[in-house]
């Protein structure tokens, strides 16, 4: 964790604002002082969003008048407890996407949480708006996590439009960066990037090319195929390829090779947590290609009833996941459960990416319950088949036994 050094104490409470380092957050801190008169505490993030200076966010800070500023490397933090633990769940929101960005606030709740302690302070503060999913899940997380601590949210309380905060910027002589504006709104980690606003709130128009950096569109993507081979222990990913590879670099690394061929987008209808219907887009390479290998590694060595009745812990996780309910005891739960079950979750996948498809091919696993001598019909046949006939006898008895029943007494 990396931190400038504290200025002067002024005696004013403190609160410790998440900081982008963009125009919302920037604003955020004069604002904050002006409004609220608070020392400011600035916490800049890192969980895998690309193109982002942290040293530029701690000096940025400072200029605008932060008493502090933190910029905290939290991938790996982010890998191992957040998007492993939502790989083992098969994690997919409305069974359309790998839940990414809700997966993220939770844990930068909790940094900010760690540094409000640190500080002193009293208060956290965030630059969601007012119609998102993240303020419900920065605020329902800090309260779990602290509830005696305030929360504020600048962008629920000023009416600014973007115009109107850079003459703000530009009145206070706070630095922002000078970019050209993106016609989208945009959330990046290392487990997928959203997409939204401008012409995408046209459910009925394609989503534009520029809307995407991650992935090329399928009629690009290269005419020969890649494989991957993926290597799990007990759920979590470990090797690429037969190279044992640390969760971040893997994620990465799969990242650029799924996205090249085009896996990964998504365009779907999603129902907010705030009762409105959005027009999505996302791009999840890596996420898209490890759910789909972990799914079917599950398949080989998981039970029927189990694999089951996961499939509707799976669904119900993504939901907390996605309501901001990281931090509940019900997600604590199913955590216990979904450990329990991978515990035989063991083995390599392979995985042929082409034009926007990542297809399992092959797997195997030392916990296989794929018995070629049950299965084939070829030489080798194990299976009882003088067993079938008392087993269909026993199966059906009780649609044969009503059926005898009601013989001549319906309508």
């Amino acid at each position: 964790m990396a931190s400038s050094k504290s200025k002067k104490k002024s005696g004013r409470k403190k609160v410790v604002l998440a900081y982008s380092g963009g125009l919302d957050t920037s604003v955020a801190i004069r604002w904050l002082q002006e409004r609220y008169d608070l020392d400011v505490v600035a916490v800049s993030v890192d969980v895998g969003q690309p193109d982002v200076d942290m040293k530029d966010n701690i000096d940025r800070a400072n200029r605008i008048g932060a008493l502090n500023a933190y910029a905290i490397d939290a991938k790996e933090e982010f890998v191992k407890d957040y998007v492993f633990k939502a790989l083992k769940a098969n994690a997919m929101y409305e069974g359309s996407y790998p839940v990414c960005t809700s997966i993220a606030r939770p844990l930068i709740a909790k940094l900010l949480v760690d540094v409000a302690k640190k500080e002193g302070a009293s208060y956290i503060a965030h630059g969601c708006t007012a119609k998102g999913n993240d303020q419900v899940r920065f605020d329902v997380s800090i309260g779990a996590l602290a509830p005696d601590l305030g929360i504020i949210a600048p962008m629920r309380e000023w009416v600014m439009t973007r115009e109107e905060e850079i003459e703000y910027a530009k009145k206070h002589d706070i630095p922002i960066r000078v970019k050209k504006q993106c016609p989208y709104s945009t959330d990046e980690n290392l487990w997928g990037r959203s997409i939204e606003c401008g012409v995408l709130e046209d459910a009925w128009q394609e989503p534009p090319e520029d809307a995407f950096q991650w992935t090329v569109s399928a009629g690009k993507a290269p005419n020969r195929a890649e494989y991957v081979e993926i290597g799990f222990e007990k759920g979590v990913p470990v090797s690429m390829n037969g190279k044992r590879m640390d969760g971040v670099s893997l994620i990465l690394d799969l990242n650029e090779i799924a996205g090249k061929h085009g896996v990964g987008r998504i365009d779907h209808i999603e129902d907010r947590l705030v009762g409105i219907k959005s027009r999505e887009n996302y791009e999840c390479p890596a996420a898209v290609t490890l759910i789909a290998a972990h799914k079917d590694l599950e398949k080989l060595v998981l039970p029927k009833d189990l694999l089951k009745f996961k499939a509707e812990v799976d669904q119900k996780y993504a939901e907390l996941a996605y309501d901001g309910l990281w931090f509940s005891t019900l997600k604590e739960c199913f955590d216990a459960f979904i450990d329990k079950s991978q515990e035989f979750v063991t083995g390599t996948v392979r995985v042929r990416l082409l034009k926007g498809t990542a297809q399992v091919v092959g797997r195997k696993s030392p916990y296989s319950m794929y018995d070629t001598g049950l299965a084939t019909y070829a030489a080798g046949d194990q299976f009882d088949h003088t067993s079938a006939k008392g087993f269909i006898y026993v199966w059906g008895l009780p649609l044969k036994t009503v059926a005898a029943a009601h013989k001549g007494k319906g309508k």
